[in-house]
């Protein structure tokens, strides 16, 4: 069994990876944030959840500090075997493919690029801190029981707003993104940290989820009543490149609809 120490275990992702890798019989550190003692103690794998999602528009500081400024105070002076680094694929927006080694394109006068920014500024440092077994996971987004409506995840708040009996869709049905199921979430990291061969990996399904398909799903699970804002935008992405994990861990997704809210 291993040593693990998850930075940010009180979030979606990480306060699950907590419970998971403990039941997995390895010995979990999940320290509070500014907790004494984190630079200076062996820390083993690192797994580091660390991040702002919904709200990063709010909290440009706090995003900056979080994405690029703790995780530099790690890479200079933490104690670990490896570190592997929470981004997103979000930093694939606009880009003409999504492979881990393709060009990105940034938009640094547009407010809503900071996350994207600050992202790849900390997957910058990763590649260049000169510390091994470094490593970047460029997550999807993740969909599961008791998912946060505040986190700013699409399927959450469709499903908050369904549970309350009624939902309006601000973006055109046949829109679609790539989803991921928490499990294979749960699954594949630990290893990345741990195992990969490669600096980056996309962390997604592979496949395309339409929020049609989304609606089907909260009508058939609670209910709901939906309506479409008229005129509803259509926002469609590339579908996420995930040969490196298919090839290296042998993934194959779980299907992203296949879980009830009576798991929340």
């Amino acid at each position: 069994m291993s040593r693990f120490t998850v930075l940010g275990a009180s979030g979606y992702i990480g306060s699950r990876l907590v419970t998971r890798l403990r039941a997995d019989g390895h010995e979990v550190w999940a320290p509070e944030r500014g907790e004494r003692g984190l630079l200076s103690r062996p820390l083993g794998h690192v797994l580091y959840c660390v991040g702002l999602t919904g709200n990063f528009r709010t909290r440009p500081f706090d995003t900056v500090q979080a994405h690029v400024g703790l995780l530099a105070e790690f890479l200079r002076h933490a104690k670990f075997h490896t570190l592997l680094y929470l981004s997103s694929t979000r930093v694939y927006q606009g880009a003409e493919r999504t492979d881990e080694d393709a060009p990105l394109v940034v938009r640094p006068s547009v407010p809503s690029y900071l996350y994207n920014l600050s992202k790849l500024m900390g997957e910058s440092l990763c590649h260049s801190s000169g510390r091994t077994g470094v490593r970047v996971a460029r997550l999807s987004n993740v969909v599961g029981p008791g998912m946060d409506p505040a986190s700013g995840n699409l399927v959450a708040t469709l499903l908050h707003d369904a549970l309350a009996g009624h939902v309006v869709l601000q973006s055109a049905p046949e829109s679609t993104k790539d989803y991921i199921h928490i499990e294979d979430v749960l699954d594949l990291l630990p290893r990345i940290g741990v195992e990969g061969q490669a600096a980056t990996y996309n962390v997604a399904s592979g496949e395309q989820t339409s929020h049609a398909q989304w609606l089907q799903w909260l009508v058939r699970i609670t209910g709901c009543r939906y309506v479409i804002q008229a005129g509803a935008p259509l926002q469609s992405f590339l579908p996420i490149d995930v040969r490196r994990l298919q090839t290296e861990f042998d993934f194959s997704a779980r299907p992203v609809l296949d879980w009830s809210i009576s798991s929340s």
